[in-house]
């Protein structure tokens, strides 16, 4: 009788842990996302685990998570930016800049506009207009179908117009 591979059922709990985050089921997700981390950890299960601590308003829990993610995989650019992201939902936007600049540089990224868009966000709050608007044109570069940043800069140009 042959084993079954710990990273084929890390998977299988990721997959369920997904869905029921997706259901809205966070505490049963979060107990899928840590099955998965115990039967083969990834980066991917850490940082979707503090994604949904995220959604149940647990920012510190959520950071730690993507902090584990870095260890495992610090190429993974998921949670350099969902650190930046938390930290300006707790206020803290300038600690934010490098987190974000961090995830614009990792090699296993992709989803990058959306540090550029975040970062945007950072600079918008602090009044530097050009800087965000940049970001802003960056992240839309990067994805054309990201109807976030492109409001982000018809807002900018807007406001100077």
């Amino acid at each position: 009788m042959s084993e079954t591979d710990p990273r084929e059922t890390a998977a299988e709990y990721f997959r369920k842990a997904y869905e029921l985050q997706m259901s809205g089921d966070y505490q049963q997700a979060i107990e899928f996302y840590t099955r998965s981390i115990q039967a083969f950890p990834t980066a991917e299960a850490y940082t979707f685990r503090g994604w949904t601590y995220s959604f149940l308003g647990d920012y510190d829990r959520a950071i730690a998570e993507c902090l584990e993610a870095i260890k495992v995989d610090p190429e993974f650019g998921n949670p350099y930016n969902d650190i930046g992201a938390y930290l300006i939902e707790q206020e803290k936007w300038e600690d934010a800049i490098p987190w974000f600049k961090k995830a614009m540089v990792a090699k296993r990224y992709e989803a990058r506009c959306y540090p550029h868009f975040n970062l945007g966000r950072v600079y918008e709050h602090q009044c530097l207009w050009q800087k965000a608007k940049e970001c802003y044109a960056r992240a839309f570069a990067l994805d054309q179908r990201y109807m976030a940043a492109l409001a982000g800069m018809r807002r900018l140009r807007a406001m100077f117009n």
